[in-house]
């Protein structure tokens, strides 16, 4: 009766089992075959593991075949499993496959080395026979691998380039794997986790898990615009893996505000207007167009330019214009602060002018005439009441 419904079982798994078109199958090939991807494989005493099998039918009438398992070390539990369950018989109908595995119970005191089990699977014309090579080692040799989500970004020497890597521990154990990134020069390259700000040396990966992280990239802001490439790597116990980056830097304007030849200050007359040279240059790596300039002042006064706007200014050049100031007519003799802005392109920059306010001639000239007048009153005042 046990009997009877294992046999129900495997034929149920062959009608799940992936059907093969006969398109698929090789030319000339018919029969039926035992395979597995991997027939050699390395595991740690006192785990469970297992060994992926299928049975291949090319252009045959279906055949049961009976499982069998031998060469099964002492102390080891050997268990072939379909569909979930444990099947002592499968049948592949034509042209589709059944998937199998081998489980494997390897005790802790098992002998290093390597151990040769042969699974086969014999029907009335069948008599198939598959080894499979078993090495026992205490450790597995650690393996990584880094995959970048996004591997080539662009930006501005203005952005700031993240990277998301993830990191795959194919080794049998925890590793703590230590974090790298080779930049070019004056980059900064700095890790942290995939939501926080913590900035990373290393991290912990589970076995057989992925761990993911960012690699954030900082071009300083004279960098050039061009292709530039940044390798990361991890690295943990004799394992290593690295890839490669991409940043595209697209050119930026960058303004800069001063006087001709670098003299920030002028003199001027209270009421009237007086012509300053400003020199504005663009020290970055694009061209900077529609530049519009403005200035503040002191309540009262008033500051144009000619012209009002730039047109353009190619990296590496400048551009002259005049800011036209012009103090109130009541402004006291001193010094005053004038800002000069440039702006294009969300790009600015700005520079301050000391303004020296002398008095106007007219105000002279009126205190003159005061003082003249209370002068004549003076002397009058004496020779009319001196005599008395």
């Amino acid at each position: 009766m046990r009997y009877g419904f294992i046999a129900a079982l495997a034929a149920f798994a062959v009608v799940l089992a992936p059907a093969v078109k006969a398109e698929d199958a090789p030319k000339d090939v018919t029969g039926i075959f035992l395979m597995s991807d991997f027939p050699a494989v390395t595991l740690r005493p006192g785990e469970t593991s297992t060994v992926s099998l299928h049975l291949q039918n090319y252009d045959t009438k279906p055949e049961r075949l009976a499982l069998s398992v031998s060469g099964v070390p002492d102390g080891w539990t050997a268990t072939l499993m379909g569909g979930g369950q444990p099947v002592q018989a499968a049948m592949p109908a034509a042209n589709s496959s059944v998937s199998l595995e081998l489980r494997l119970d390897v005790p802790k005191s098992a002998t290093m080395g390597t151990q040769t089990l042969t699974v086969a699977a014999a029907g009335v014309s069948q008599n198939l026979q598959l080894p499979i090579a078993v090495t026992l080692a205490k450790d597995l040799p650690a393996k990584l691998t880094l995959t970048p989500q996004l591997p080539q970004l662009r930006g501005t020497s203005k952005s700031s380039f993240e990277y998301q890597l993830g990191i795959k521990n194919d080794s049998g154990k925890k590793l703590t794997v230590s974090l790298s990134a080779q930049a070019p020069e004056n980059f900064d390259a700095s890790f942290t986790e995939q939501y926080g700000s913590q900035e990373l040396n290393a991290v912990p990966v589970d076995a057989g898990q992925t761990k993911d992280v960012k690699l954030k990239v900082t071009p300083p802001n004279t960098a050039a615009a061009g292709s530039y490439k940044v390798t990361a790597r991890v690295a943990a116990e004799d394992a290593s893996a690295t890839t490669d980056l991409g940043l595209d830097i697209t050119g930026q304007p960058r303004l800069d505000v001063s006087g001709r030849e670098g003299l920030v200050s002028t003199r001027a007359s209270a009421g009237k207007e007086t012509s300053v040279p400003v020199v504005i240059t663009n020290t970055g790596t694009a061209p900077a167009d529609e530049i519009q300039l403005s200035g503040s002042a002191p309540s009262g006064w008033k500051v144009t330019f000619d012209p009002k706007t730039i047109d353009r200014i190619a990296p590496n050049d400048n551009k002259e214009v005049q800011a036209l100031i012009t103090p109130t007519e009541k402004a006291i003799a001193g010094d005053y602060v004038t800002t000069i802005r440039a702006a294009a392109r969300g790009e600015s920059a700005s520079s301050t002018f000391r303004v020296t306010v002398t008095t106007s001639t007219m105000w002279g000239i009126a205190g003159v005439g005061i003082i003249g007048v209370a002068l004549l009153v003076m002397v009058g005042a004496v020779a009319r009441f001196g005599r008395r």
